[in-house]
């Protein structure tokens, strides 16, 4: 599979979509965590999902979803910015049995940060998990944020993750007052297999073979989870000499825990003398 999202758009109807495969990029993202199958399988539905609503970023930022819940899978974070470069992380609870959604997430909330360069302070809004599946929570969470009816369809495994969105637009039925419900339910046709081993172009094809389609130019996408030595250098430094020390002599290193990007960052006595040596207290 291509990592990739496939934007689309129906002329005649008014109606707009995409289509996310992951496939390099979504085993990146799994490299050594160990989830069990069934919190891999949220955490890729949902890594689909973020990248079908963050492609329409139309400037410099970064869209985050956290999925917040009381049951055995406590967390799932996902972002990505204008540019597709995503991460994201799942956290649990001992073993997770495969069950649906709402088993496995409990009661709990959907959590957006939208940061972007023109804005004082990231934007936030949330909503309960209201839905059966990834896929519908999200509906929810679109008609209530966008108050424009969509539909999403998911699939994920070890090897790769897939998704379907449509959008009705707000001139939809005045184009074809039957249109959005004949793509819903060509939509709906559509298998697992189907979204984790066809292309776009198969896809649209094979659901929409008698709509006229516009397809655009695919955007690639990327795993983002760059080492940053140097915030962590910055956020120690902000801890101060005193703080850090403490931490030594209790644990003998200081070690900062990246767990977005499954990395640690280690400091031993050395590293924290040449540390503060480096930018000493400024005294007043």
């Amino acid at each position: 599979m291509n990592d990739q999202v496939q934007r689309f758009l129906f002329d005649e109807l008014d109606i707009r979509g995409a289509v996310v495969n992951l496939g390099p990029v979504w085993r990146g993202m799994l490299a050594g965590r160990d989830y069990p199958a069934p919190v891999a399988r949220l955490l890729g539905e949902m890594s689909a999902t973020t990248l079908l609503i963050g492609c329409n970023l139309k400037q410099p930022g970064r869209i985050t979803f956290q999925l917040r819940g009381s049951g055995p899978v406590s967390l799932l974070v996902i972002d990505c910015n204008e540019r597709l470069q995503i991460r994201g992380m799942a956290r649990c609870t001992g073993q997770v049995a495969p069950g649906p959604a709402p088993d496995l997430l409990g009661h709990g909330q959907l959590l957006l940060s939208l940061d972007l360069p023109s804005m004082r302070e990231p934007y936030q809004s949330f909503v309960p998990l209201d839905g059966d599946s990834i896929a519908t929570i999200f509906e929810h969470y679109l008609k209530q944020s966008e108050q424009l009816p969509s539909r999403l369809f998911l699939a994920a495994n070890e090897h790769g993750a897939a998704g379907l969105f449509l959008q009705k637009l707000p001139t939809a039925d005045e184009r074809d007052p039957d249109g959005w419900a004949r793509i819903e339910h060509l939509a709906s046709t559509v298998k697992a297999e189907e979204l984790l081993g066809l292309s776009p172009e198969a896809l649209l094809l094979r659901l929409f073979n008698e709509e006229t389609v516009r397809v655009f130019d695919a955007q690639p996408v990327a795993h983002d989870c760059p080492e940053d030595w140097e915030k962590v250098r910055s956020m120690l430094r902000t801890l101060g000499r005193d703080e850090v020390d403490a931490i030594l002599r209790e644990y003998g290193e200081v070690v900062i825990k990246d767990d977005i990007c499954n990395r640690e960052y280690r400091f031993d006595a050395q590293a924290v003398e040449a540390l503060f040596r480096a930018n000493p207290p400024t005294l007043h």
